[in-house]
């Protein structure tokens, strides 16, 4: 599911809300693609610990767990991020499925 987000300069954003199937699969590639460069540095961080820790303790089966855990979380983020840069809902739909699903 995705929403219309517009800025001051009349510039359309489709903006997907739920799920990222794209960070479970991808990991920091998805921030880095859409130039989200706070969350980029911030998954690749919590990434390198996250596999500095379960390399220590021998775990070998850690690798995915940081792409599971912002996976749900990560469209919530830069949704919000984009309303707080100043992207406004495009339609009263937009509206009201941030107000659902985002805030």
């Amino acid at each position: 599911m995705k929403v219309t987000l517009k800025n001051k300069e009349n510039e359309e954003k489709k903006v997907p809300i739920g799920i990222s199937w794209t960070t479970f699969f991808f990991g920091p590639f998805v921030p880095l693609f859409r130039r989200d460069w706070k969350w980029f540095g911030i998954m690749l961080g919590v990434t390198f610990v996250v596999a500095a820790i379960f390399i220590a303790l021998d775990i070998e089966t850690g690798g995915g767990v940081v792409g599971v855990a912002f996976s749900f979380i990560y469209n919530r983020l830069y949704c919000q991020d984009l309303l707080k840069k100043g992207w406004q809902p495009a339609t009263e739909e937009d509206t009201q499925l941030i107000n659902e699903k985002v805030n």
